[in-house]
């Protein structure tokens, strides 16, 4: 259940019912009879599998399971609102139904567009949900009923969403990622902490801070479960304005990726030019920058930090004959290829540190200025880590270089 979202109107009814103290005034303000509404807030209860309101004289009040909730219902439906509002936005009419369609639809029709945003397909996205292809082609043709405007689009290849829809399974996505929190929440209320992290990591960070703080988190907990993400970095910043994503970790970018996104600096990290111990080049005092010309590089993608300075800074595609012949962002092949010839290439100087040390890359005697970037971490703005979460954020900080690894359980 912590994977998709329960019945949308249940949660209403809960979240009046909290709001007011009410069942009657909770039924009234969303057209339910008083029965129907307590109906629903039981069914909520067996769904979340805790008590969520408990009454207090002549009111409702919040169990402390409840009480968790409500702050993710509220930013689950605030998602929902405003995706809405961003979808119709641009429209002709906005009137009437059409400027509150998140109130009219139901958790089935969610995960139908959630599910063929991701596939692109409605037969591919009802194999993923486990339902009928016409299930799940209902589903979504009718929160496009519903929404007053165009949401698919059918193509050679598949489906595509409009520019309505991709604004609304934005706020669906995070919506769902709100109460997957929620539910991890309660269960840690409950005794049980079966919660997740999942972590966008770039190349420099899962070498040495994540394989640590995963180590310690997993150490001191007995169900919770890390889930690290590689992959490039537009891919992972989607991801994680998406809420398929809980956090970034790497390095920063500068201007700011996203207006949604905050990011946060843990250190500094130096680029180093590198090679293999057994490169001609190794060991020597003074080596200028001509000096490796004359070997072929490794060069990192120029969409990276290091492909940045390498093109950008050191400019060394705009020599009358590059050296570049070979670009990859790989740590496990620019290992291989530095051992087969006289390779060189550019790369953080931490994220080479375990090579360094068994001896697999030496750094260059290559001076170099403006060479710091930032290593920090990224996440939604609005997000709001459960405690589980934010004690994985206080390891990541606690490995870091700038952390020096303090209070760390014993390797």
């Amino acid at each position: 259940m912590a994977d998709s979202l329960p019945n949308l109107r249940h949660m209403r009814v809960f979240l009046e019912t909290a709001r007011t103290g009410s069942v009657s005034a909770a039924a009234e303000r969303c057209l339910l009879s008083q029965p129907a509404a307590t109906q629903a807030i039981a069914r909520l209860e067996r769904d979340v599998g805790a008590p969520l309101l408990v009454r207090r004289t002549r009111r409702f009040g919040t169990t402390a399971c409840g009480a968790l909730f409500v702050r993710r219902v509220e930013a689950a439906l605030d998602h929902l609102n405003t995706g809405a509002r961003m979808a119709l936005r641009g429209a002709r009419d906005t009137g009437g139904k059409r400027a509150s369609f998140d109130h009219l639809i139901t958790a089935a029709q969610l995960r139908a567009l959630i599910a063929v945003a991701g596939t692109g397909s409605f037969t591919v996205a009802a194999q993923s949900l486990g339902l009928s292809q016409p299930t799940v082609h209902r589903a979504a043709r009718s929160l496009e009923d519903v929404a007053g405007v165009p949401f698919f689009l059918t193509t050679a290849s598949g489906v595509e969403l409009t520019t309505a829809a991709q604004a609304f399974v934005l706020g669906a996505k995070l919506a769902q990622a709100e109460i997957r929190q929620g539910f991890e929440e309660i269960g840690r209320e409950m005794g049980d902490d079966r919660g997740t992290f999942l972590l966008g990591s770039l190349p420099m960070a899962r070498t040495l801070i994540v394989p640590r703080a995963t180590h310690a988190l997993i150490s001191a907990t007995q169900g919770v479960q890390v889930q690290v993400v590689d992959g490039r970095y537009d891919a992972l910043l989607r991801s994680l304005r998406e809420g398929d994503l809980d956090c970034l970790i790497g390095a920063l970018r500068n201007p700011l990726p996203a207006e949604d996104v905050t990011q946060e600096p843990l250190f500094d990290d130096a680029l180093a030019i590198v090679a293999h111990p057994s490169h001609p080049l190794a060991g020597r005092a003074e080596i200028s920058l001509e000096d490796t010309l004359a070997y072929p590089w490794v060069a990192p993608p120029k969409n990276t930090p290091a492909g940045t300075y390498l093109f950008e800074t050191l400019r060394i595609d705009q020599r009358p004959r590059t050296p570049v012949r070979v670009v990859s962002s790989s740590l496990v092949f620019l290992r291989g290829i530095l051992a087969e010839g006289d390779y060189i290439s550019i790369v953080s100087r931490h994220q080479i540190s375990e090579e360094e040390r068994a001896g697999h890359i030496v750094p260059l005697n290559v001076p170099l200025t403006n060479d710091l970037r930032t290593i920090g971490l990224t996440y939604r703005t609005s997000w709001r880590p459960t405690d589980t979460q934010a004690r994985f954020l206080a390891l990541l900080r606690q490995c870091s270089p700038a952390g020096a690894g303090e209070n760390l359980p014993p390797e």
